[in-house]
């Protein structure tokens, strides 16, 4: 009996083992793509500055500085002046890298990569 529990034991130990395993692969195997689809826009800069994602994901810029900003991208998006706390959403549909800016702020900059 106890030698048929020590057996179930080493068999849950190895699957767990395994499964681990497996996953931290999974997640090593896309060390460039972001999980983040929120970009803050605070204290005059964009952050993170430039994200990857996989296409058809919807990227929300979230305005936390207490002056407005926007987000323009030439001819492919742009949003209202956004107040404190307002947000704009954009959903990037074909791969590409999207440069995009704030056209009160022209310094401020950011970058979408799209795969």
């Amino acid at each position: 009996m106890r030698r048929a529990m020590w057996g179930l034991g080493v068999a849950a130990m190895t699957a767990v083992l395994l499964l681990a395993g497996s996953a931290g692969f999974i997640a090593q195997a896309q060390p460039n793509q972001s999980s983040a689809t929120e970009v803050k826009i605070d204290n005059f800069s964009f952050g993170p500055a430039t994200i990857t994602v996989a296409a058809g994901t919807t990227v929300t810029w979230t305005n936390r500085d207490d002056i407005p900003h926007t987000v323009v991208s030439d001819g492919t998006f742009k949003s209202k002046a956004m107040d404190t706390d307002e947000k704009f959403s954009y959903t990037f549909a074909k791969p590409g890298t999207y440069s995009y800016f704030c056209s009160i702020h022209p310094k401020m900059t950011g970058k979408v990569v799209v795969q």
